[in-house]
């Protein structure tokens, strides 16, 4: 097609940023992530050149939680990322960036990553080739839009699109027959609205009030909220997800319990709960839901979902939960690397899913049709994105018919990190009467306007890699 693009250069940046507060979860705490940010250059058959960008943040427990120390996994990250980079442009992929992206996470990638687990010696987990894929895929969505001029959510349909979503699950027969003739665009919000609730992260360190905060919390005297009442009052939050840590059915109920009991006369009136997987198994999670059932009845109603409590291991392959699953939902995160995966978990019981753009913006999209036609909720869940990659998270968020809004919460935790894009997109970076603000993101691409957004990165040529202090 005319629209066609290939990729002719991409440049790799390396930013990390500490954390005001440190964030727990799944019993890990984070106190500083490092983003990777690609700028890639497409050209069309004519010669014509755009510039996109695409940003992910690599936390690394979340992408790779194991007993590797935390500097081997967080190199080898690094190292992966550049590595995927570079085989985007060398394989010199061509056509809309959604068919690019299908023949690079399911041809070229998983082969890029079996060498990478040869040659460094570490059992590097497919969610990291998935991950670290990511800016250099996102960055390429977003200059195809930049080179046509249009918003890209404007471009997922048989316009720009050689293949119809039938090609993209025709490893599987039957279901490539429900998608013939149909587009992404067929499942999308064509209309985004301009504002979208947004959910608060209640990490499992966060003191609640000054009232009840543990003595060895520390205020970074910052100017920002630390305690969860003043949080909800400033921001005006109407949606809570908590961090709960697995170890004990009686302090995770109780913390669920106690976060729901501030907010709720405060205004808040959802609630999700989050395991990070390490709930040891089903009875324990019904020993939690059950204890806060019995003693909390209106936290429990207020409570929409249980997200990923088991470890997206072998083990999700073949543990059946379709008797946990009428208690609250579940829905599955860290275990929903594809839309293989989303549809094997349905097979399982598993009632929604978890979108993230750090799983490429062609997975995310592959994984919403497929839910969308079969029905399956969703929702879009942060990785604590900062800068860039809070952009076309929330653009996912506004595009896609989700349960409830999006959870935000890189307010939370580096606020200061985001200030140049903030200058730009003032609403995207702060919440107010509990949403965010997408409204000055009407532009081609993913909407950025980056020539406005004055941040400064360092001078890059070709392949070189640098490292730049947020």
């Amino acid at each position: 097609m005319q629209s066609d693009i290939r990729v002719r250069e991409t440049a790799l940046y390396f930013l990390p940023v500490p954390t005001r507060v440190p964030l727990r979860f799944g019993g890990n705490t984070i106190k500083s992530v490092t983003c990777a940010r690609v700028r890639v250059t497409v050209e069309n058959s004519a010669g014509v050149a755009a510039d996109g960008w695409g940003e992910t943040p690599l936390s690394v427990p979340w992408i790779w939680n194991d007993h590797t120390p935390y500097k081997t996994r967080e190199d080898a990250l690094f190292e992966l990322t550049e590595l995927l980079t570079q085989a985007w442009q060398d394989h010199s992929l061509t056509g809309h960036p959604m068919e690019m992206a299908a023949v690079f996470l399911n041809e070229i990638m998983p082969g890029e990553l079996q060498s990478f687990r040869h040659t460094s010696g570490l059992r590097v987990p497919g969610l990291a080739g998935i991950v670290c894929s990511s800016p250099v895929e996102l960055a390429t969505h977003d200059a195809y839009g930049i080179l046509l001029g249009v918003p890209l959510y404007a471009t997922y349909n048989a316009d720009y699109m050689r293949y119809d979503l039938s090609r993209y699950f025709e490893e599987a027969p039957e279901t490539a027959r429900l998608f013939k003739r149909r587009f992404p665009e067929d499942y999308l919000v064509t209309t985004p609205p301009a504002r979208i609730p947004a959910w608060h992260l209640v990490g499992a360190l966060d003191p609640l009030s000054p009232e009840c905060a543990p003595e060895a919390v520390v205020d970074p005297a910052d100017g920002y909220p630390l305690y969860l009442t003043d949080w909800i009052e400033r921001d005006g939050l109407r949606c809570l997800k908590v961090k709960l840590g697995g170890q004990e059915a009686e302090a995770d109920g109780s913390r669920l319990i106690r976060v729901g009991e501030f907010g709720m006369p405060r205004g808040v009136t959802a609630l999700s709960a989050d395991f990070n997987c390490t709930a040891p198994s089903q009875e324990y999670v019904e020993e939690v839901l059950d204890r806060i059932r019995l003693d909390a009845p209106a936290v429990y109603k207020a409570l929409l979902y249980v997200e990923q409590p088991f470890p997206a291991d072998n083990s999700f392959y073949s543990r059946r939960v379709e008797h946990l699953a009428r208690k609250k939902p579940l829905y599955m995160d860290e275990s929903a690397e594809s839309w293989q995966s989303v549809a094997h978990g349905a097979g399982l019981g598993w009632n929604g899913v978890a979108l993230k753009t750090c799983k490429t913006q062609t997975g995310a999209l592959l994984s919403y049709c497929w839910a969308s036609e079969h029905e399956m909720p969703v929702m879009v869940q942060d990785l604590t994105n900062p800068m860039l990659a809070q952009l076309s998270h929330l653009q996912l968020a506004a595009h896609t018919r989700t349960l409830c809004g999006v959870e935000t919460n890189s307010m939370q935790f580096y606020p200061d990190a985001s200030l140049p894009e903030s200058r730009v997109h003032p609403g995207a970076y702060t919440r107010s009467g509990g949403m965010v603000d997408i409204s000055t993101m009407g532009g081609p691409g993913f909407g950025y306007d980056i020539e406005r957004i004055e941040r400064e990165l360092p001078r890059t040529a070709g392949k070189t890699v640098r490292k730049a202090q947020v």
